[in-house]
């Protein structure tokens, strides 16, 4: 009887191996995604970063790999959002929007007393952090999706060239009873929601920030935290004229500890109701959970209307604290715009 040899277990068909040309273009697509920001490692295994397509897959980065052609050049990555965007600003103020009552907030306590959990849950530690994770804010994009008409990729670097930027003076309050004033620069939502074109049976639309824990590194910190971080508001709350979308602060663009490229910022809601560094609009027939209702729902509600009367759990919301110079001052109904809002909750 002749010899029987068992193969080994890990010994495969040579007809099973990958082709070489796919193989290496594979290697060289995880090659650009990562320049791209889209990969990372962890544990020496790679993670992909990339964000989700509005029918539930990924998001195409424009080469698949699949043949032999060389990955693109990496793009601009770091400070280079802010240089190459800097000549968009400053843009002229809307008169409209005035704080009378209050000075404007110095730029240096504005932007380094921030509230960004995806890096830390110091405020006074996140303009650092945010270098130190190496933060890229290019290339960008802003998914919308859900009940749309077509749902679409928009590139950053087109859209805040596309739409009227104006600056706005607005009054800021956060839930922790902090406040501020700030010149933010960019553009009403409604503006962004009309080139989105959502359906008419859209009754809210929820907003989701970039979910990067390669360069968000306080999401690793949080294992409880429902991240990406999300939250929602009804159409008609983002179609008023109030609602902005900021691509800038103090006649400059917005710099990454204050949620570059673009946040939303709705100035009579508490302050975790604008979502930084946005990502994806999803358009929904339903009220969708948020990030902190879920996180701790006995503190925290789904509207956040500034109003008060109606006390925190563990604080009092009848007066603020101004982040400038400390004092106290009188919490307004609404932060002071119930002249546009206040027929919305009758």
């Amino acid at each position: 009887m002749s010899n029987v040899i068992i193969p080994p277990g890990w010994r495969i068909a040579e007809r099973e191996a990958t082709p070489e040309s796919r193989y290496l273009g594979r290697r060289a697509f995880v090659r650009a995604a990562a320049a791209l920001g889209l990969v990372g490692t962890v544990g020496g295994c790679t993670q992909y970063m990339v964000g989700q397509r509005p029918d539930g897959g990924t998001l195409d980065v424009g080469w698949t790999g699949d043949s032999d052609a060389p990955p693109p050049p990496p793009p601009p990555t770091g400070d280079t959002w802010e240089m190459q965007h800097a000549g968009l600003y400053p843009v002229a103020r809307n008169a409209t929007f005035s704080v009378p009552e209050r000075p404007v907030t110095p730029e240096d306590k504005a932007t380094t007393y921030n509230n960004f959990y995806e890096f830390t849950s110091s405020k006074t530690y996140v303009k650092e952090k945010v270098e130190l994770d190496k933060f890229t804010t290019r290339p960008w994009t802003v998914v919308t999706s859900g009940l749309v008409e077509t749902p679409q990729v928009l590139e950053f670097d087109e859209l805040v060239r596309k739409l009227p930027l104006e600056e706005r003076l607005y009054r800021f309050r956060c839930v922790e009873a902090w406040a501020m004033t700030v010149p933010w620069s960019g553009f009403v939502l409604s503006e962004l929601i009309k080139l989105a074109k959502p359906l008419s049976s859209a009754r809210y639309v929820r907003f989701v920030t970039a979910n990067k824990p390669i360069e968000m590194t306080g999401i690793f910190g949080c294992p409880e935290c429902p991240f990406p971080y999300h939250e929602a508001m009804r159409m008609d709350e983002a179609m008023n004229e109030l609602t902005f979308v900021a691509t800038g602060i103090y006649g400059k663009a917005l710099p990454r500890q204050n949620g570059a490229p673009l946040r939303l910022v709705i100035p009579w809601k508490y302050g975790f109701k604008g979502a930084k560094s946005l990502f994806r609009l999803d358009f929904l027939d339903k009220q969708p959970a948020t990030f902190w209702p879920r996180l701790s729902p006995g503190e925290y509600d789904f509207l956040a209307n500034v109003d008060p009367d109606v006390p925190h759990p563990r604080w009092s919301q009848a007066r603020e604290m101004l982040i400038d110079d400390g004092n106290y001052v009188d919490t307004m109904k609404y932060n002071g715009y119930g002249q546009y809002v206040a027929s919305l909750y009758g």
